[in-house]
């Protein structure tokens, strides 16, 4: 049914102007089972061709004219506003969730609620802190007491807590980071007052034998063991092992940066490295920027021992940053499955989008793809053209694109691109791939 509706908006037998049936109606008429409509629907939906509209019904999103130009049609858009502009910048994700019925539901809910006048607790609310506990036991196999979860107003705010606690023993801590990492977390960190060592890591992350190496021994390591970012490959259990005895011996805090582990479209993710047993402490840094919205600046720490302890407390002497009609909004969506549907949804919306991606540059020898097995991003690795240069280009063209290299610290770069997918329409990244196909080609 779903090609069915694509082929009809495609060749303009359906337009912008018309709206189309609910779907208990449609099924109806059709004679077919509501759940094929709305599986239809939804996969449309994602792709860019519908949107939904709420109690205004769900209408035709795009025009038969604006089907992928060929090639030789693209032409520079040197005059282009940012709405022009098809941004793959990696890390945002689908903005269905602000268009869902359970999402705005969840606001309503949150508004009825007695005691919207009053500060929320430090620590967050604690509904909002259950929730998260049985989300992560859910999707993360995580067993954590709500007690010892932190809202925090997502993964910068976390880790300024984390270096705030750490000042308390010495006034520059010093933090291990991943090489290449995440550039946001480097700035982040160095502003708190951290001083940073980095490590040289593969698309799997840090190895045991790395950390035995060490003559400094750091105060704090940051790693991405679901998936390493941007390079996009995941810890070996034998390495999260070795980790974990590494840092209990050594005293040193794991912080395990789970940004995007529920979106997995070629194996199942392994355990999170906190939920494996240990004496070592770790703090599961968690975020809705991946799964909702960066927009929403929300997060969570999963603590113990410890430095989950003097966490709590500066926590508690810093006060939230959150804003408790949201945390309350949260708590509403994730306890009434709101979460976890749309995060089923959206895996489809992503993974589609990844098999795109494959049938359009994965059969071509110049170039390695990588970073695929989840999350909402890919990298592309070639040697020429220089990858600063293609992605100055692809801008004039009307497509944003990451060189591979800004997220290097100290380490020489490799040449490529850092894509995102998830925040695009199908036809948009599609039209996207058709510019940036011959920029690595040389032809534009």
């Amino acid at each position: 049914m779903a090609s069915q509706l694509r082929d009809a908006i495609l060749t303009g037998l359906l337009g912008p102007e018309h709206t189309l049936p609910a779907t208990r109606r449609l099924a109806t008429d059709l004679g077919i089972s509501r759940g094929v409509v709305v599986r239809a629907f939804e996969q449309l939906s994602g792709e860019g061709f519908l949107e939904s509209n709420g109690a205004g019904g769900t209408k035709v999103a795009v025009r038969p004219d604006l089907q992928t130009l060929p090639r030789q049609e693209i032409k520079p858009c040197s005059s282009s506003t940012n709405q022009d502009v098809i941004d793959l910048t990696p890390g945002r994700p689908s903005g269905a969730p602000f268009k869902d019925r359970e999402w705005r539901g969840a606001w309503k809910a949150a508004l009825s609620e007695e005691g919207n006048t009053q500060l929320p607790p430090a620590l967050g609310t604690w509904a909002l802190r259950d929730a998260v506990a049985r989300h992560l036991a859910v999707s993360r196999g995580l067993s954590v007491d709500p007690q010892n979860i932190i809202i925090t107003a997502g993964t910068s705010d976390a880790l300024h807590l984390v270096v705030a606690m750490l000042r308390g023993k010495r006034d520059h801590p010093h933090v291990l980071v991943e090489d290449p990492g995440y550039p946001t977390a480097r700035r982040v960190l160095t502003a708190a007052g951290a001083q940073l060592v980095t490590v040289p890591v593969d698309e799997d992350g840090l190895k045991s034998s790395q950390l035995a190496a060490l003559k400094d021994i750091p105060d704090a390591v940051l790693v991405t063991p679901s998936h390493q970012y941007p390079l996009g490959g995941r810890m070996a259990v034998r390495e999260r092992l070795g980790l974990l005895k590494w840092a209990g011996q050594h005293g040193v805090l794991i912080l395990e940066d789970d940004y995007d582990s529920e979106f997995r479209h070629a194996r199942m993710p392994l355990p999170a490295v906190a939920s494996l047993p240990s004496t070592a402490e770790v703090v599961l840094v968690g975020t809705f920027s991946k799964n909702l919205s960066p927009s929403l600046r929300c997060g969570y720490l999963a603590v113990r021992g410890d430095a989950g302890r003097r966490l709590k407390a500066a926590r508690e002497a810093l006060d939230t940053p959150v804003a408790g009609i949201l945390q309350s909004a949260l708590a509403h969506y994730i306890n009434g499955g709101g979460l976890s549907r749309h995060i089923t949804r959206a895996r489809r919306e992503y993974s589609h989008r990844r098999s795109l991606l494959i049938d359009r540059l994965g059969s071509r020898g110049d170039l390695d793809l990588a970073a695929l097995d989840g999350g909402l991003h890919a990298v592309i690795r070639f040697e020429r053209p220089d990858s600063a240069d293609l992605a100055a280009n692809a801008l004039k063209l009307g497509v944003r694109v990451i060189p591979l290299a800004s997220y290097y610290a100290d380490r020489a770069p490799m040449n490529g691109l850092v894509i995102g997918y998830g925040a695009v329409s199908d036809l948009k990244l599609v039209r996207a791939l058709n510019i940036l196909g011959p920029l690595m080609d040389g032809t534009t």
